[in-house]
């Protein structure tokens, strides 16, 4: 009998592990692949560590702009491969280390729930019965694949977010079918690498629900660097290597490619894990069919003692969501209130310059009828953006409530946003208002500085 049984090792799974653990349950983890899950092994981890390497060869490139002269510089795809799956398999070891360290009982199998008795929740794993008096559900996302026509006998020339980081060699022309965040970035690595990139997407801009302003701004720069994008454009079937889709005017065009990658969403994880047997109650979607768990926020699902976190949730299909709902679903198990906060959830595109945003957009603040205003500055107001980016486009905006001041949102485009960007999370998080955001120091010389700035063109 264990205190907490955990379905999935991604961030959510093993965060919540580590967590529990730490709390004294005793927790048995299952994970039918590798630990760490999608972000680990299929995503976030490894498509960083790609752009990394590309980042690093533009620099190399574009070195003259720094007066530095690296004459014939190059790049060898196979080894940035090679250290793509060493850095993942450094970080499943640090991961399988700590489930030892905590004595967390892992098992490398499917799971499968039998039912839920006084006794406890059991699941069948490996043959074996495991019972449990708590049960954590993070089973995750994959790629949503689309029934488009002709897709399956195009083979192996259709890729998800898997299958083309598992790619031994370049390919010469790329095609991506959805120009989200997971499409933009495999985008922005092959076009840094030479590849030739087009973009099919069928809303009328580029990475959705961000801030459109940045998503155009950034758009505009790839475009410069030769990614053609196909917007307004709905994609009609598959034919051999091409692309078939209709132009906003109604027109069916081609587009081909060594490589279609299909990145059009994320579906969750949620048949094949016998949570029927247990009565969980599902989020439906526009045609009333199942397509996630439904939670509150605390993580709990309409069963007691059932929580689920994470992309099967399908309320943020973003890692440190997931690990943040494990760690809300184990402080509640342990009885500590906590609750998961959405409003204060950062979003990130590693594209190079990077995209970071966080809270309401203009456009949404605009949406919910909140009286609001736009603070806004060029990046270059920040010195070392300027000694570091030659060339380097970007901006910083914020989102306030014109009667209180109060941080509604802040997004912003140039490198390394990524790591700015937490700052507004914590002043989302904690309700502050710009005059508050004045009095805080920011070191000097650094790019964070530019957030005090926009803050002072507020009157």
């Amino acid at each position: 009998m264990y205190d907490l049984a955990i379905i999935g090792g991604g961030p959510g799974g093993y965060v919540a592990a580590e967590r529990a653990a730490a709390g004294g349950l005793s927790v048995v983890l299952f994970e039918k692949r590798e630990l760490g899950g999608t972000c680990l092994n299929e995503g976030c981890i490894p498509t960083k560590t790609l752009l990394y390497s590309a980042k690093v060869y533009n620099y190399a490139v574009n070195g003259a702009d720094y007066g530095i002269t690296t004459e014939g510089a190059s790049f060898d795809y196979a080894k940035i491969v090679a250290r793509k799956d060493k850095v993942v398999k450094k970080l499943v070891g640090g991961i399988k280390a700590a489930m030892k360290a905590g004595k967390i009982t892992v098992i490398k199998s499917e799971a499968m729930i039998k039912g839920r008795s006084a006794e406890g929740i059991t699941i069948t794993a490996d043959g074996e019965d495991q019972v449990a008096r708590n049960l954590l559900i993070c089973t995750g996302s994959e790629a949503a694949v689309p029934p488009f026509p002709g897709l399956k006998e195009a083979g192996d020339v259709i890729v998800t977010n898997r299958e083309i980081l598992a790619l031994k060699e370049q390919p010469k022309e790329l095609v991506v079918i959805g120009g989200g965040v997971i499409g933009m970035e495999f985008a922005a690595f092959y076009n840094t690498l030479g590849t030739k990139v087009t973009v099919v997407e069928m809303l009328p801009k580029i990475l959705g629900p961000l801030d459109n302003e940045i998503s155009s701004t950034l758009q505009k720069i790839y475009e410069k660097r030769g990614i053609n994008f196909c917007l307004k454009c709905k994609v009609t079937g598959i034919e051999g290597n091409a692309v078939v889709y209709e132009d906003p005017e109604g027109k069916t065009c081609k587009v081909t490619g060594d490589k279609i990658l299909v990145s059009v969403g994320r579906r969750a994880n949620i048949q094949g894990y016998g949570l029927e047997n247990i009565g969980v109650e599902y989020v439906l979607n526009r045609g009333g069919k199942p397509c996630g768990i439904k939670v509150d926020d605390h993580m709990r699902t309409n069963i007691p003692g059932v929580y689920a976190a994470g992309d099967v949730t399908v309320v943020s299909t973003l890692a440190h969501t997931a690990s943040r709902g494990g760690e809300v679903a184990v402080n509640n198990i342990l009885g500590k209130e906590d609750h998961i906060r959405y409003n204060a959830i950062p979003g990130i595109v590693y594209t190079n310059p990077e995209v970071a945003g966080v809270g309401l957009t203009e456009e949404q603040a605009a949406a919910s009828g909140i009286e609001y205003d736009v603070l806004k500055l060029p990046m270059q107001y920040a010195g070392r953006f300027v000694a570091e980016n030659e060339h380097g486009e970007g901006f910083t905006k914020l989102i306030v409530g014109r009667k209180y001041h109060e941080i509604l949102g802040a997004h912003m485009l140039g490198n390394p946003c990524s790591e700015i960007i937490q700052s507004m999370c914590i002043a989302i998080e904690n309700e502050m208002t710009v005059e508050q955001l004045k009095e805080v120091v920011f070191p000097h010389p650094t790019v964070s500085e530019i957030i005090k700035e926009v803050a002072f063109t507020c009157k």
